[in-house]
């Protein structure tokens, strides 16, 4: 093999060639012919359009006014007439907006207090978090004072005074 082409060897009945018209050959001549490249090319065959570029040929198309211009246009443009049919309706429904989506698959929902309540939250745990430490030191400081038979001067009951 030599390069990326393979060279094979078919075998061709030439029975239907004296029908046809064709020279009579002997069934066992034979045929050089060379198979295409398998190699599948990286290439993406969809076309991707910017919106300013859908939003500027929707204006260009409507500034059309004689006949056969709006077909010139989409030739010289390389377009079909699907693509300007959707991309008009789109322009009319939410003109630019609609036709900056650009990208494939799921779109983002986005909540425009979603960082802030996650900030509030983990403020509110590291809040508790304190909170419960707090208890515990205040726990063990009565129960220290309970043992050595210290009345806590700092601590006061509300039923007390």
């Amino acid at each position: 093999m030599v390069g990326s082409e393979v060279n094979a060897v078919a075998s061709i009945d030439f029975g239907e060639m004296e029908h046809s018209g064709g020279s009579p050959k002997s069934a066992g001549d034979q045929l050089r012919v060379s198979a295409p490249n398998p190699e599948v090319s990286s290439a993406n065959g969809h076309r991707r359009f910017s919106a300013s570029y859908k939003a500027r040929i929707v204006r260009k198309a409507d500034a059309c006014s004689k006949s056969g211009e709006i077909g010139a246009l989409l030739r010289r443009e390389g377009l079909y007439s699907s693509h300007l049919a959707k991309w008009r309706k789109e322009y009319r429904e939410g003109a630019e907006a609609a036709l900056n989506d650009d990208k494939r698959g799921r779109k983002p929902t986005k909540k425009p207090l979603e960082p802030e309540v996650e900030k509030l939250r983990r403020e509110l745990e590291r809040s508790n978090k304190k909170l419960k430490q707090a208890e515990l030191i205040i726990e063990f400081q009565k129960n220290l004072c309970e043992i050595l038979g210290i009345s806590p001067s700092g601590v006061s009951n509300e039923g007390e005074k």
